[in-house]
């Protein structure tokens, strides 16, 4: 059977159970041969599973999960000769899911077969690991480098077993690491960690984007036990893990490799963070001796899922706010000399400049690009600390669901009057494959400092309304926050069919746009729901319902001409996907109360873990413009 509906054609049943010792540090032929065997069967299923995610366009990892597989048989192996290994393989990589995957599979929490669903929607196959969500999972990662602070705990909570937690060079540059480390040496707990140091990460090698940073130095100044190794010699892997783990006290083994060694596309180079394109999969697994027709079969009938829907009241045409975030810094930036500029302006990236549009910055304007790590906390103070000076300002840019992770650096930027310009990519839950813990939904919480203080929060509709807005609010002082989302947008229209953003359009900060006037009611909206809501209004319209829309651009800023406007209508539906509990809908009730405007009121937001997938997450939390009529048509009865 072609596709997912193959049987797995890889027998995971040749895995062969190993036991081993740590007092003996030195592999016997045979444990040496088995655990070469179980490598390469393990890394071979890894290579076609997630390789299915680049055939259905929901991406992947395959590089890193690929990498620590000799560490995880070599687990595997200790968990199954003491029960004083705590038998769960943490990691603090979560996009290396593949591994927890694989591990249920082995233990028969899902068939194998199950495998070829990675990160399709509603497969539970989702892109980090979820508690309670795939059967055989035993954690959520949560975020990059968030892991080893709570394995801390878990070791606290089992004194009397060793832990064990994997990690990657990547992981190990957030500051939460450093404060764990310091707790694991001076509690003297028994945790164990695996750190694939493979100088890989999205956005390049850290050793040329980090100088100076050394994963074992580092941990050593810490305190920790730490060995050294070449991680593809098992011999020495093994020698190095028996050691940490007969060692009292924290300690790690650090195990240098190049990304996904032995495949050939993508050895080596960042490529091999993302997932395997199927050609190179295809490729790997026939140099294995695998019949072509066998990968063939089952990459090549796996394709992307469509959902087919016309949108009314916007254009086919798509672009991507995110990185037309950078295109129109870029046009700001284009109007300063190059001394000009690098003395006005910083942008600091972290690890994400081509997800978030900082790369066309680097490219076209080096001189006010300073490459980073994954340090959010710290890279966001440091845009901030530029914007110290009340004619300089810095420019910080991320995923918005790491915006929770800098709430105290916003608080100290607010408190010393810094300027930031901060664009927080991947708002919402649209086409998010990597699911429940890569939502940004919590916007609002930047919005944390008193009333005696303002922030701006900005939400573009479209591409349009992106570049203006930047070369409207880029050199105004304060903290400016600017929302996109990882799916592109098509452009928003007119009732005459011109686009409601081109020729003519100013954007004003703080004020709410009227899309269309309506006597029956109104809906409010913005981002990338404003023209799902547009559709659903206009197709109200059609049947004779007289709603109104009103875009707010500016999330957090009340325009109390259009609140009164609204408010005196008879009903009022804010339409959004940031969290129901935090969101715009949350606080406009209030808005309306506190003015003694008492419409009908309801608000639609995300409000359940995700489904996995890409154009799935809209309609799965009750979004797309059929659910947002419905809730129209339950208001304006």
């Amino acid at each position: 059977m072609p596709g997912t509906e193959s049987a797995f054609p890889i027998d995971l049943k040749k895995y062969r159970k190993l036991t081993l010792d740590p007092s003996k540090p030195q592999l016997t032929a045979e444990q040496k041969s088995t655990l070469l065997h179980n490598i390469q069967l393990l890394r071979d299923a890894l290579v076609l599973f997630t390789a299915t995610g680049a055939a259905r366009g929901v991406s992947g990892h395959t590089g890193g999960a690929y990498d620590t597989i000799p560490e995880v048989c070599i687990l595997l192996s200790l968990f199954e000769a003491s029960e004083k290994y705590l038998p769960i393989v943490f990691d603090e990589a979560g996009h290396r899911v593949a591994t927890q995957y694989l591990l249920a599979a082995l233990d028969g929490h899902i068939p194998p077969e199950h495998l070829l669903h990675y990160r399709e929607a509603n497969s539970k196959l989702p892109g980090h690991p979820e508690l309670g969500l795939t059967p055989g999972v035993k954690f959520s990662s949560g975020r990059l480098g968030h892991m080893w602070p709570m394995v801390n705990g878990v070791a606290m909570a089992n004194k009397e077993k060793v832990v064990f937690c994997l990690g990657s060079d990547g992981s190990q540059q957030e500051g939460n690491d450093a404060e764990a480390a310091r707790l694991a040496v001076a509690q003297n707990l028994n945790v164990k960690l695996l750190i694939d140091d493979n100088d890989v990460t999205i956005a390049g090698h850290p050793s040329q984007y980090l100088k100076g940073y050394d994963v074992s130095k580092t941990l050593e100044g810490h305190g920790l036990k730490v060995y050294t190794v070449q991680g593809e010699d098992i011999d020495a892997l093994w020698a190095a893990i028996a050691a940490i783990v007969t060692y009292d006290g924290p300690a790690a083994v650090v195990a240098k490799r190049l990304m996904a060694p032995g495949v050939a596309d993508i050895e080596g180079s960042t490529h091999g963070h993302d997932v395997i394109p199927v050609k190179s999969a295809i490729k790997y697994l026939t140099a294995r001796g695998y019949p072509t027709s066998m990968s063939e079969g089952i990459l090549n009938n796996i394709k992307p899922s469509s959902a087919p829907y016309l949108y009314i009241g916007s254009t086919k045409e798509v672009g991507a706010n995110r990185v037309v975030f950078g295109e129109a810094v870029n046009l700001v930036l284009d109007k300063l000399s190059k001394e000009e500029a690098a003395e006005k302006v910083m942008v600091i990236d972290s690890d994400l400049e081509g997800s978030t549009g900082l790369k066309v910055i680097h490219q076209k304007h080096p001189e006010v690009f300073v490459p980073s790590g994954i340090m959010e906390r710290g890279n966001f103070s440091t845009a901030a600390g530029f914007g110290f000076d009340a004619n300089k300002f810095g420019v910080f840019s991320t995923f918005s669901a790491f915006l929770e992770m800098v709430i105290s650096e916003v608080t100290m930027a607010r408190l010393n009057n810094c300027n930031v310009l901060s664009h927080f990519s991947h708002s919402g839950v649209d086409e998010m494959a990597d699911n429940t813990c890569h939502f940004g939904v919590n916007s609002f919480f930047a919005d944390n400092g008193l009333s005696d203080v303002q922030s701006w929060l900005y939400f573009p509709a479209d591409p349009l309304q992106m570049v203006a807005v930047i070369q409207r609010v880029f050199f105004e002082r304060g903290l400016r926050f600017v929302f996109s989302t990882r799916s592109k947008v098509p452009y928003i229209l007119k009732e005459d069919g011109t686009k409601f953003f081109g020729d003519g359009y100013e954007f004003v900060p703080g004020k709410d746009e009227t899309i269309i006037e309506g006597k029956a009611g109104y809906v409010v909206s913005f981002g990338e729901m404003l023209y799902r809501s547009w559709d659903a209004v206009l197709r109200c319209r059609q049947q004779g319902l007289d709603v109104g829309l009103i875009n707010k651009p500016t999330l957090n800023l009340v325009d109390e001409q259009t609140l009164r406007k609204i408010g005196s209508s008879p009903f009022v539906l804010v339409v959004e996907s940031l969290n129901q509990k935090t969101g715009l809908g949350s606080k406009m009730g209030t808005w309306l109360i506190e003015r003694q405007l008492t419409p009908k009121y309801g608000y639609m937001g995300t409000t359940k873990e995700g489904c996995g997938g890409l154009s799935e997450q809209i309609p799965y939390q009750n979004l797309d413009p059929q659910s947002i009529i419905m809730k129209i048509k339950q208001l304006s009865n």
